[in-house]
This record gives C-alpha cells, structure tokens and sequence, in this order.
C-alpha cells in the first residue's frame, strides 16, 4: 500500500468518528477550553476557521478573542500555495472562497503567531491528519521559519487514533483542544 492509500484510509476512518462525535455532541465545552487557552495569549493576531461539514466550530472562541486582538481567518491563495489570513470579525460580511470555506469578503491581511487549526485526526505525540492538499504544513513552516508559531487542533476526542501515518513534510502540533480537555506536546 502507497502512503496515499495509507492516508486516505485513514481519513476515512477518522471522518466517520468525527461525524458521529458530531452528531452527538456538537462542540459541548471544547469551545470553553479553547477559549481558556487562547486567554494566555490575548492580544496575539490568531487564526481560526470557518466549521465546514462536520468540523468542531470555534466561533465561540474566536470571538471573544477578537475582543482582546485581531483574528483572521485562512483563505487558500491556489494548489501548493500557503495559506494567508483575512482579518475576521463578529459579523462581518463573508463569501464562499475555495473549497466552499467562507471567508472575509474584504480585510486586511494579517500573520498570526496562532492557528487554531482543523483536522481529521490527531494523535497523542502531536501529529495531525489533515485533509490531504498540505495547505496547513506549508504555511506552518513558513510561520515557524520566520519565529516562535504556536500551532493548536481543534477537534473531537474520537478523532484521536493510535498512530498516523506521517510524512516528513506534516507539521506537528503543539496542543490538542477538545471536549475532555487539553493535550500539551
């Protein structure tokens, strides 16, 4: 089996967690632990995401970041491209961007020093599995290569998995947000 056929098993596996962690428990108290970890950093320019599908949404804590610092959101610039950041506030008008994620329809840029970052699975050393297009690993170096990038998932307890099939090129985690708590690397 190829490394892409070990991936795209695996997230298929993960998306059917998510989706039945989804279902029952929409974001219960991740969004209060998100929103307490972000506290140690007010003031810091933070990137969220817009919940598509079955993704734990962190609107919660986005905005009430945006009262204490700027907050963007990703909007994909193409294919093997890193991501940039919109300035995003509560209510702002928004259009569909890329891969129907909603995005500022206007904004200036920003360059966050955290990502809350979406996934279809994570495991416990801090590995990621994301949805295969890597938009995620290219901007995390890039941030990490310049300074200090603190890069925190954003998800359900069930989408944990034993072990990823990882490549050299996946970012890793620095924490892990979800119902149950907060995991630390």
């Amino acid at each position: 089996m190829t490394m892409a056929e070990v991936k795209s098993a695996a997230r298929a596996a993960a998306f059917e967690r998510r989706q039945k962690a989804h279902e029952a428990h929409g974001g219960g108290p991740a969004a209060a632990h998100l929103s307490a970890v972000l506290a140690g950093y007010r003031g810091a320019p933070l990137s969220g995401y817009m919940a598509m599908r079955s993704e734990i949404d962190p609107m919660p804590a986005m905005t009430e970041a945006a009262a204490h610092g700027p907050v963007g959101v990703p909007v994909i610039q193409g294919k093997g491209l890193p991501l940039k950041f919109r300035l995003w506030e509560p209510d702002c008008a928004m259009v569909e961007g890329s891969f129907g994620a909603w995005v500022p329809q206007e904004g200036d840029w920003i360059e966050p020093e955290i990502l809350i970052v979406p996934l279809v699975a994570f495991d416990r050393a801090g590995g990621r599995l994301g949805y295969g297009g890597g938009f995620y690993d290219r901007t995390l170096e890039m941030l990490r290569a310049r300074r200090p990038t603190l890069a925190i998932g954003f998800a359900y307890s069930a989408q944990e998995a034993a072990s990823l099939p990882l490549e050299p090129t996946d970012q890793p985690l620095d924490m892990i947000v979800t119902e149950t708590g907060v995991l630390t690397f």
